[in-house]
C-alpha cells in the first residue's frame, strides 16, 4: 500500500500569498532554509494505479502536474484520481473539487452526511458541480468497522469522529457534531499495517491514544507550534484551540501525546501553518521533533505500509 502526501503545508500554503511574517518573509529572500509546501492533500493507492484522493485542496491541479501517478495516462480524458474522501468541509480541503469538474461522469465522493450537508448548503460545491460532471455521494458511516472503497479494491478505512471544529462558514462552528471532522484508519489488508490520519485535530482522548498505538504511521495535525502563535504575530485574534487545532508544544501538546504512543509506531506531522517554525529545516523547534522522533512531512513524501 502506498500514502502520497501530495501537499504538506495548511491553508493558505507555503509561502502563503499575502502574508509576511517571519518564516515566509524568509522564504521569499531566501535567508530561511525550508522547502515550499502545497495545501495539506494525501493520496493511497492499493495498485499504484488507481488512487484514493484525501482532501481536494485548492493546489490540487499542481498537485496533479507535480504527481504523474494521477494523471490521464489510459484514455483521452482520464485520471488516476477514482473516488475523493473528504476528512471535513474547510475550504482548503474541498476547493479543489471544482477543479475536477470536467470529469465524463459523476466524481464519487466519500463524506459524512455533515460534511456533505456544508458543502450542499453553507458552500454549496456539490450544487455547483451538479451542473457540470456531478457527484456520487457516499456517505461515510462513522467508528463503523473497516470499510471498502468503491472502485479501489485492496482499501480498507475506517472513519473516526474527532474533536476539532467545522467551517467558519458552517451553522455548526460553534456547536460542533460528531462528523464534522474526522480522522481516518487506512489498512492494508494483506500485511495488517495501518496508518492514521488526521490533519485536523483538536484533542487527542485516551480512546484515539489507544487507536493511534495500533498503527504503523501516524500522520497528525501539526498546524500550530505554539497556542498563542498567530496571536503573537498579530495575525489573528484566535488561538490554536479556538481554531480547533492542538499545538505541538505544552505540557498537553501534540509532542507530548505523541510521546505516549510505543516505540516501532513512526510519527509525523502534516498541515502545517506558514508561520510555525518547524518549517525551518535548521531551527530549535525542528531538532526538538527530531529528538522526540517525530518527522515533519514534505510534498512528495512516500509512505509504503
Amino acid at each position: 500500500m502506498q500514502l502520497r502526501v501530495l501537499g504538506s503545508a495548511a491553508g493558505g500554503g507555503f509561502p502563503q500569498w499575502n502574508c509576511n511574517c517571519p518564516n515566509c518573509d524568509g522564504f521569499r529572500r531566501g535567508t530561511l532554509r525550508a522547502q515550499a509546501r502545497t495545501q495539506s492533500s494525501i493520496a493511497v493507492s492499493a495498485n499504484g494505479q488507481d488512487w484514493l484522493l484525501v482532501n481536494a485542496s485548492p493546489d490540487v491541479l499542481a498537485q496533479i502536474r507535480a504527481n504523474p501517478e494521477l494523471q490521464p495516462a489510459r484514455a483521452v480524458r482520464d485520471s488516476g484520481i477514482a473516488c475523493v474522501l473528504l476528512m471535513d468541509a474547510q475550504i482548503d480541503h474541498v476547493t479543489g473539487l471544482l477543479m475536477l469538474r470536467e470529469r465524463a461522469s459523476p466524481l464519487p465522493l466519500l463524506a459524512t452526511p455533515e460534511v456533505l450537508s456544508d458543502i450542499g448548503e453553507g458552500f454549496p460545491i456539490t450544487r455547483i458541480l451538479s451542473h457540470y460532471c456531478g457527484i456520487q455521494s457516499l456517505p461515510l458511516k462513522l467508528d463503523a468497522d473497516l470499510q471498502a472503497v468503491p472502485g479501489l479494491p485492496g482499501l480498507a478505512l475506517q472513519p473516526i469522529a474527532l474533536s476539532s471544529k467545522p467551517p467558519p462558514y458552517s451553522p455548526f462552528r460553534h456547536c460542533p457534531r460528531p462528523g464534522d471532522n474526522i480522522g481516518l484508519v487506512i489498512e492494508n489488508p494483506d500485511n495488517g499495517a495501518r496508518v492514521f490520519y488526521a490533519p485536523g485535530l483538536g484533542e487527542v482522548t485516551p480512546d484515539l491514544l489507544a487507536l493511534m498505538a495500533q498503527c504503523q504511521i501516524v500522520l497528525v495535525d501539526g498546524t500550530f507550534w505554539t497556542e498563542d502563535e498567530m496571536q503573537r504575530l498579530g495575525l489573528s485574534t484566535k488561538s490554536a484551540a479556538e481554531m480547533g487545532h492542538l499545538p505541538q508544544s505544552g505540557p498537553q501538546g501534540m509532542m507530548a501525546q505523541l510521546d505516549r504512543l510505543p516505540p516501532g509506531v513512526r510519527k509525523i506531522l502534516i498541515h502545517i501553518n506558514n508561520t510555525n517554525p518547524i518549517l525551518q529545516d535548521d531551527s530549535a523547534e525542528r531538532a526538538l521533533l527530531t529528538a522526540h522522533g517525530i518527522d515533519v512531512a514534505w510534498d512528495g513524501m512516500d509512505l509504503i505500509f
